[in-house]
């Protein structure tokens, strides 16, 4: 059975390697990430640091709610791992029952917090092409229902930085395929 984490120990992690040792603190809001190192050493030792990250990520959390308000579900544009070069979307195969192979490109989203859907369109019924580009506006447009306009200005702003311009759906998709996706 899996191990429950410490709720007072989220966003606190333990960093031991050469010439650092302590307690590192982040905190997510609005799109951006606060930290901080808690040293053993400046703060007396590992329980002591402990001790004080754990108090500054209250107050922390405290300040920033207060300032920022209340937290928001954290938006991703980008990852390095992706292949297909859309967060989300990805060129997946399936074994059959009978053994053959099915590719496809699969959407995945997150709804609200701890649920996960995805869906899929096959190569082999629409092409590659076909298949890759209905699974990018799928994409584009369940992540504009969840993050409203935010969602298209992190992404034209990720783009712009390597150069890419990206048109607007609506300028590039005929308004009745929209609602068939």
């Amino acid at each position: 059975m899996k191990k429950k984490r410490d709720p007072e120990m989220k966003g606190i992690s333990r960093i031991d390697t050469k010439g650092t040792h302590g307690w590192y603190v982040r905190i997510y809001r609005a799109g951006r990430t606060y930290s901080k190192l808690y040293s053993d050493n400046k703060y007396g030792g590992t329980d002591k640091a402990l001790e004080f990250a754990k108090k500054a990520r209250k107050v922390a959390q405290e300040k920033l709610d207060s300032t920022i308000g209340t937290r928001s579900r954290r938006l991703v544009t980008h990852d390095k791992r992706n292949k297909s070069g859309i967060i989300g979307v990805s060129r997946t195969t399936k074994k059959t029952a009978s053994g053959d192979v099915s590719l496809y490109y699969q959407v995945t989203w997150s709804p609200e917090k701890g649920k996960i859907k995805n869906r899929q369109w096959s190569v082999r019924k629409y092409g590659e092409e076909e298949a890759f580009r209905r699974a990018k506006e799928f994409r584009d447009s369940v992540m504009h229902e969840i993050y409203g306009e935010e969602y298209r200005q992190k992404v034209r702003e990720r783009l712009a930085e390597k150069g890419v311009h990206m048109p607007d759906p609506d300028e590039v998709l005929p308004l009745g395929l929209r609602e068939e996706l």
